[in-house]
């Protein structure tokens, strides 16, 4: 979890309420968390009715919002108004007046989402220096850093997770946050009682992502020199192909490739090193070295090479008859010889 989100939360469990919160970026998961534990803890339910407003960006302007949080609140000490979908608002920059002169019983929660917010305006200059304001920046997550925060997460709910089951989600579920905490909600759920362990096995039933056919046991094999066993991946994602899209697996191959190169440029190869250098887990520094010693620096060129040839041949470039899985088979075919 971010800490700058466990930090807000924290102060809105202990009262200590600001004025305005501006919760802003690409990532709108922490966004929807702080302005929905605001909604839902903020006022009691009776206070609700007269003093909690919800408003739209899309359906509304600037002047209203701005009416809206200087009226006082009824038979309560706050009254809360959230703007949802703050980003279609237009001439935004013109809040900075209404945070100049804010009403001290309203806390006022903009949801700004996936844009960022210029730090050369006046408005980002405006909210920084206030100190009634959360400034509150929701950072998409790299894509290297997702199996992490889902083990994190696990961690949180006292669940370990098996060596490669975070790698497996993050690659079926991509980066959005909101849909990946859905479906381990949904495996939290299913699991019996007293579990300590997530394993592959469990991710296949209940969630229907296969445990040996996947792009990191595909990564694995390739990295092993494994012929056998990339041709069976190879062969179910060809029979598959829904669900195992070629152009995942040509980005995760790609930057597998691309990490194992930089492991070939280090000076230092201790694990601890190689794990900080590549953004990966302690745990998985083995298998890069061994991709290492299977690829020297110039047939890793070369595997990048190939994969973005392939990659354009996909779209179109240079081929007109293979489809993605002929072509997956020649480009496996191609790096492993």
């Amino acid at each position: 979890m971010s800490a700058e989100y466990s930090r807000i939360i924290g102060d809105l469990k202990n009262k200590i309420y600001k004025g305005i919160y501006f919760l802003y970026g690409e990532e709108p998961y922490y966004i929807d968390l702080i302005s929905d534990y605001i909604s839902e803890n903020i006022l009691s339910e009776a206070e609700k009715s007269f003093n909690q407003v919800i408003i739209y960006g899309e359906e509304s302007d600037l002047p209203t919002i701005i009416n809206t949080a200087r009226r006082f609140p009824m038979m309560a000490n706050h009254q809360v108004v959230l703007v949802r979908e703050a980003q279609y608002l237009k001439d935004i920059d013109l809040f900075r007046n209404y945070v100049d002169h804010p009403l001290s019983s309203t806390i006022l929660v903009i949801c700004y989402k996936y844009k960022k917010l210029d730090k050369r305006t006046e408005l980002y200059k405006t909210l920084n220096k206030s100190n009634n304001v959360v400034l509150f920046d929701s950072e998409k997550l790299r894509d290297y850093k997702v199996p992490g925060w889902i083990d994190d997460y696990l961690s949180e709910h006292n669940i370990e997770a098996e060596r490669n089951v975070s790698i497996i989600l993050s690659e079926y579920l991509g980066a959005d946050l909101a849909k990946i905490v859905n479906e381990l909600e949904k495996l939290l759920i299913t699991i019996p009682r007293g579990t300590k362990k997530i394993t592959a096995k469990d991710i296949e039933e209940k969630i229907g992502i296969s445990k040996d056919f996947n792009n990191f046991e595909l990564q694995v094999a390739i990295g092993k020199r494994d012929i056998a066993r990339s041709g069976r991946i190879v062969n179910h994602f060809e029979h598959n192909q829904k669900d195992n899209p070629f152009v995942v697996t040509v980005a995760t191959l790609f930057a597998f490739f691309r990490k194992v190169l930089i492991y070939h440029f280090l000076g230092d190869k201790s694990k601890n090193n190689v794990a900080s250098a590549l953004g990966i887990n302690p745990f998985f520094v083995t298998d890069y070295a061994l991709a290492a010693r299977n690829y020297d620096a110039r047939k890793t060129v070369r595997a990048i090479s190939l994969l973005r040839e392939f990659d354009l041949k996909s779209k179109g470039v240079g081929n007109v008859t293979s489809g993605d899985g002929e072509l997956l088979k020649e480009l496996v075919y191609r790096i492993m010889n």
